[in-house]
């Protein structure tokens, strides 16, 4: 029964996603609002299969993790950091999409604007 099939593998991909989801949990930081975290989760479940440790530990994880940091500190806390960096997490969060993102004004644009 073709439908059967199909169930199952709905079935199978939701429970699939309901562990990555349950995974990243953990990784949470205490001071990350919903919107933020929701953001970072996604730029981790995305590249999660590229950064898996290998089975007798490692530390590609913790690389991803701290990317997905870096990323969100930017967006959120406008944050810098050097330019290759900053080029590589963009790069790696192109395609995610978060609304309502503060805007922040530096030192050298209010200087601009206030010169007489």
């Amino acid at each position: 029964m073709v439908g059967g099939k199909v169930a199952k593998a709905v079935e199978e991909l939701v429970a699939g996603l309901r562990q990555a989801t349950d995974f990243t949990e953990q990784f949470r930081s205490y001071w990350e609002s919903e919107k933020q975290w929701k953001a970072r989760m996604e730029f981790i479940l995305c590249h999660l299969p590229d950064y898996c440790d290998p089975p007798d530990g490692g530390g590609p994880l913790d690389q991803q993790l701290s990317l997905s940091m870096v990323w969100a500190k930017h967006l959120f806390l406008s944050c810098s950091y050097n330019k290759d960096l900053l080029d590589k997490v963009m790069e790696m969060a192109d395609g995610i999409e978060v609304e309502d993102l503060p805007q922040f004004t530096t030192r050298s644009e209010l200087m601009k604007k206030y010169q007489i």
